[in-house]
């Protein structure tokens, strides 16, 4: 089979475009080895680069961060791998690093080429050979690139006769993995469904296609970091295209690991483009997400501002003035949102029929003008209209600024002033301070959706809700069934001084969060 030996200096170039199909970061996994004596297999698909352990031993020997073999082998030595996802190939790295005298000389990949095969028919399966027998150098990256495959799930490594290879990367394009239906939400920027980073303004300590990987990963390494940026109004943004072109409803940005370096705020535009990597600076790029404060190591979730009409290919992500971001996950569907004559006849079903309408995924049109997500509850998506009241189990993730001292003799820990009181009556009403409790009937819930019946406000005081869970004395006051969620839905005051239901935004907090709506907020 043809193949052509890249330079390493061509290995940007070469493979910007493509997708790491065997790294362990997307699930990539040895199923089987003919012999890891001196160094097991599953070093070769790890993501950091091999380290020396030089002058290190183990009962077997020297350690390598790689796969050995034992000597004298009469016929060669082989490693199945089954990719994270499917996908076709089109190039390897087989890198050699640190094996200086121990290397495996020459090496060779054949591939299963049927989708349908599991890790169990691999031993009677009929293997197809896609990198012809090459040789190999001691302590470099060989990188070799191939006519592009069928989709493959299982490659086969082999080394002749024996001996060590440090790292196995396999290169190609994932065999995107969609919903069927046009109204199913799905990330369009994950990996397996296709989303390919394609620009990076910066990758100094963390590349920026970790930002569409599976799960949410295991340090800062496999996250997108930038440099420290030095000067005044520095920005630094990555363009993803989205595995196919959708109507963009919200999007998750998660800054796991990342808790005195992450970004301190953040935007996100989209555009509709025939272009693999569209101009940066482009006046057709539009902004969906204002910018917003981030946090630090944890997941911050935001209704996008995204026209539903219209089916974007790419978004941006820009970032201010630099940091680290673990993952990005655009939420959308292949087809639009229901139109506002759609959503007015379902209204008028609903009423007739006395059902609640469903809350869909994006903003789109009603009676009151929305039909909005449900996301979960942040310091920094809530910040418009109040505080998040809780306290942190990781004191590096609570938000900048948050004062954490002991208590009690160290048996607490006292997040201060997470909230102020705040009151505008004029002092002739004789208001006062108080606390009342409520005990709530749980929030109806039809076909996935709560219809908004009514929003009020408090013009002249901020409010907290606080959750005192069960209540009472058990088997006396004490809740059989106390909630572990609520429900919170504000607006902020429009200029006619009614609900401005542009601004309406929804969230669902957990039993261990409390809330403190600004004066004047519209809330349910």
């Amino acid at each position: 089979m043809a193949y052509e030996s890249i330079p390493l200096e061509a290995f940007h170039e070469t493979f910007k475009s493509n997708i790491e199909l065997s790294s362990v970061a997307l699930g990539g996994k040895v199923v089987k080895v003919s012999d890891e004596f001196f160094a097991e297999a599953f070093h070769l698909l790890e993501v950091e680069p091999a380290p020396s352990l030089k002058g290190q031993f183990g009962p077997n020997g020297a350690l390598y961060s790689g796969w050995e073999s034992r000597r004298h082998n009469p016929s060669y030595d082989w490693c199945i791998i089954n990719l994270g996802t499917l996908g076709t190939i089109i190039g390897f790295d087989i890198d050699t690093t640190h094996f200086n005298g121990n290397e495996g000389p020459e090496a060779s990949v054949d591939a299963i080429i049927d989708s349908s095969m599991d890790e169990h028919d691999v031993d009677n399966a009929k293997w197809t050979e896609i990198l012809p027998r090459v040789p190999l150098g001691p302590s470099q990256r060989h990188l070799f690139k191939i006519p592009e495959t069928e989709r493959v799930k299982f490659v086969k490594l082999n080394m002749y006769p024996d001996g060590g290879i440090a790292r196995f990367r396999v290169y190609g394009n994932v065999a995107p993995v969609q919903p069927n239906s046009p109204q199913e939400i799905f990330d369009l920027a994950h990996v397996f469904a296709g989303g390919r980073v394609t620009f990076m303004s910066d990758q100094h300590f963390g590349v920026g296609a970790n930002l569409i990987l599976p799960g949410r990963g295991k340090d800062m390494g496999d996250g997108w970091e930038t440099k420290r940026s030095r000067q005044k109004g520095h920005k630094d943004w990555v363009i993803i295209k989205l595995g196919t072109p959708g109507h963009l409803g919200t999007v998750e940005i998660d800054t796991a690991h990342f808790k005195g370096n992450f970004p301190e705020t953040c935007d996100l535009h989209a555009l509709c483009s025939e272009d693999e990597v569209p101009d940066s600076n482009a006046t057709d790029w539009t902004r969906i997400l204002s910018p917003v404060k981030l946090g630090p190591h944890r997941r911050h979730f935001f209704a996008l501002e995204a026209d539903a009409s219209v089916a974007y290919t790419h978004v941006k992500l820009t970032i201010y003035p630099d940091g680290g971001i673990k993952r990005i996950r655009v939420y959308g569907t292949k087809g639009p949102y229901p139109t506002t004559a759609d959503l007015a006849v379902k209204l008028s079903d609903a009423a007739e029929n006395n059902a609640a309408a469903p809350l869909g995924s994006a903003p789109t049109a009603t009676k009151w003008g929305k039909s909005i997500p449900v996301l979960p509850l942040t310091p920094e998506a809530f910040s418009p209209f109040g505080q998040v009241i809780q306290a942190y189990g990781d004191h590096t993730a609570a938000p900048p600024g948050t004062k954490i001292t002991p208590a009690n003799q160290g048996s607490a820990t006292k997040f201060h002033k997470l909230s102020l009181l705040e009151s505008s009556y004029s002092a002739g009403l004789g208001a006062s301070t108080g606390l009342s409790v409520y005990r709530c009937n749980p929030t109806e819930v039809v076909n996935g959706g709560v219809e908004l019946k009514v929003v009020e406000r408090h013009p002249y005081t901020n409010q907290a809700f606080i959750p005192m869970g069960g209540g009472g004395i058990q088997g006396d006051e004490a809740l059989k069934k106390p909630g572990d969620a609520y429900l919170v839905v504000v607006a902020h005051n429009g200029a006619d001084d009614k609900p401005d239901f542009n601004t309406l935004r929804a969230f669902v907090a957990s039993a261990g969060q409390g809330i403190m709506y600004n004066t004047a907020i519209w809330r349910k």
